[in-house]
């Protein structure tokens, strides 16, 4: 009994995507490497025909005629030189952290339709920033995505001073001249205040973002110079570190120091969640007793109980921006530094 051999299915070629669009090779050629001179008809055409025939693109062949990785590094750091037992803690912190995941899902949301890539870099030691400025300097990444933890970390300064395409999340600290994305801080503690004013609160604390970081800075002056305005000078704050334990330690220290406080802005909705859980331990009811605001409206604000009136951060939108401006930037280097502020807005669920 003889067994029939079946010869694979050729891969689809260059030619036959260029037969199906009725053009010349060459023209495919343009349209795939993302060549700008091409009539849009045309362009149109030919993606029809690479998904009417299924040809996928040689990457290394497309690198060596683009001279791009079609990689972007994503990078998180820090400032200092931490222990190896700090990078394996910074590290899980990352993963923990609910932001950074809405930061990696604009990313990727952004680049995966551009046959762009992504590659998660840490940068918390200076051996570890180093490596990341010779990886962009030898081509491994097209530029870079910066996430940056600690308002002194030298990584921005760095990668402009190489002159490498970048762009930062949060403004940078200093005068560095690198893009960025940013949230319009204080405006969004101005929502808070008009919203627990509104609610009758007038014992008002906050739970401040760790100030080394801008975000942090931002928010607790925004917070304390609209209250000003409303003739409430004085602000009672403590400082937490963006962490659920961060934000339960400082509502610990200020029910301490004033046990009548009647209303909290904290600086992000895992330390609101954390204000919730120690608030309910000392028998104080959320609204009722205490309205509690926070800033993101991530998964925390939908999860926590009660769920959170929060300062809405468009972090998947600001994390798109952001990779659109390193795209700007890769194909266009002479281009000016750029900034983009997003606006925020006030999410009224139960906590306030």
């Amino acid at each position: 009994m003889s067994r029939e051999t079946v010869a694979p299915a050729a891969m689809p070629t260059l030619e036959d995507v260029a037969r199906a669009a009725g053009v010349s090779r060459a023209t495919v050629s343009r349209v795939i490497n993302g060549i700008r001179n091409v009539d849009p008809a045309i362009q149109q055409a030919v993606r029809d025909a690479v998904a009417a025939t299924g040809y996928t693109p040689n990457r290394a062949a497309r690198a060596l005629v683009t001279r791009r990785a079609e990689t972007i590094a994503l990078v998180v750091s820090g400032a200092g030189d931490a222990s190896e037992a700090e990078q394996n803690a910074f590290a899980s912190r990352i993963f923990a952290d609910p932001f950074f995941g809405r930061v990696a899902a604009g990313v990727v949301g952004y680049l995966r339709p551009r046959s762009m890539h992504p590659v998660l870099m840490f940068a918390e030691t200076s051996d570890a920033r180093d490596q990341v400025v010779a990886y962009l300097r030898q081509g491994s990444a097209d530029g870079a995505l910066i996430v940056s933890t600690h308002g002194e970390d030298p990584l921005p300064g760095m990668v402009a001073a190489a002159g490498l395409p970048a762009v930062l999340f949060a403004r940078p600290t200093g005068t560095v001249p690198i893009s960025y994305v940013d949230l319009a801080h204080r405006d969004g503690a101005e929502l808070a205040v008009a919203h627990l004013l509104d609610r009758g609160c007038r014992r008002v604390v906050s739970i401040a973002g760790p100030q080394g970081v801008s975000a942090g800075q931002e928010r607790l002056a925004g917070f304390r110079d609209a209250l000003a305005r409303r003739g409430l000078p004085y602000v009672p704050a403590a400082e937490g570190d963006f962490t659920q334990h961060g934000g339960e330690r400082a509502m610990t220290r200020l029910l301490g120091e004033h046990p009548d406080l009647d209303g909290v802005f904290a600086a992000n909705d895992l330390m609101a969640q954390g204000a919730c859980l120690i608030l309910r331990e000392h028998g104080k009811r959320v609204p009722e007793d205490v309205a509690v605001v926070g800033v993101d409206d991530g998964s925390t604000a939908r999860t926590c109980r009660p769920p959170l009136t929060t300062v809405r951060q468009p972090v998947e939108d600001m994390a798109a921006e952001m990779a659109r401006l390193l795209q700007e930037r890769i194909e266009h280097p002479d281009l000016p530094v750029a900034s983009v502020i997003f606006e925020p807005e006030l999410v009224v669920r139960e906590s306030a």
